[in-house]
């Protein structure tokens, strides 16, 4: 697949909506793809009833539909986030552990993930900050960023304090190696690919201020 950088200087910076949107575009049809906790769960509200895109949760669902909402919520139908959802014609269930097998075994094509941190050869972080107070949170992260063919995050670009969290390399504890192909903030996206980093395209921001405040090479397609 090939690309053209593109700088949408006009554009505001991508809400998480949006994102997900983006996100769900990008997605191949007919893919097998988890969507982890936090803003990832929204990509289910954006993809096309045609895309034959099947997701997987890992407490045991294949087939689940967009998030429910009013009638249509059964608290029995949750996420790995424990968010109600929908079931699509067809949609399965099954042990914990065979998600787990799914999940270890190669068979996603896709996973969608939070970050904390990304690093410039696109190892993960996104299960704790290290910090005193911090709350680990591994989940199922792991398993899905080494054994999913795709890894996909989402993030803001800048922390609070204006740091980036795209980085030569990672300072919290890994998730895991080399993993991530795609990274999709809200003022950039970028693609990851024999350890480079390219900029797709870009919102509100130019690529000089992006290589101003991104501390590593940013490389861009004709």
């Amino acid at each position: 697949m090939s690309f053209h950088t593109v700088e949408n200087l006009d554009a505001a910076p991508l809400d998480r909506d949006a994102m997900a949107k983006l996100v769900a575009q990008d997605i191949p049809a007919n893919s097998f793809v988890n969507l982890g906790i936090g803003q990832p769960t929204k990509v289910s509200d954006f993809l096309s009833s045609d895309s034959g895109v099947i997701l997987h949760t890992e407490n045991g669902m294949l087939g689940m539909g967009p998030q429910a909402v009013g009638d249509a919520i059964d608290l029995d139908l949750i996420n790995a986030g424990k968010i109600p959802v929908t079931e699509l014609p067809g949609t399965s269930y099954f042990h914990h552990a065979d998600s787990f097998a799914m999940m270890r075994g190669g068979h996603l094509d896709v996973c969608v993930m939070g970050a904390f941190q990304v690093s410039a050869k696109g190892d993960l972080a996104n299960w704790s900050t290290g910090g005193d107070d911090a709350i680990p949170a591994v989940g199922g992260a792991m398993d899905l960023a080494v054994g999913a063919k795709d890894v996909y995050t989402m993030m803001t670009l800048f922390a609070k304090d204006g740091s980036s969290k795209l980085v030569p390399e990672c300072t919290y504890p890994l998730t895991g190696l080399g993993c991530v192909s795609r990274i999709y903030t809200d003022v950039a996206t970028f693609i990851l690919e024999n350890g480079a980093v390219y900029v797709r395209e870009t919102f509100s921001v130019s690529l000089e201020e992006l290589r101003s405040r991104v501390p590593v090479e940013l490389l861009t397609y004709p």
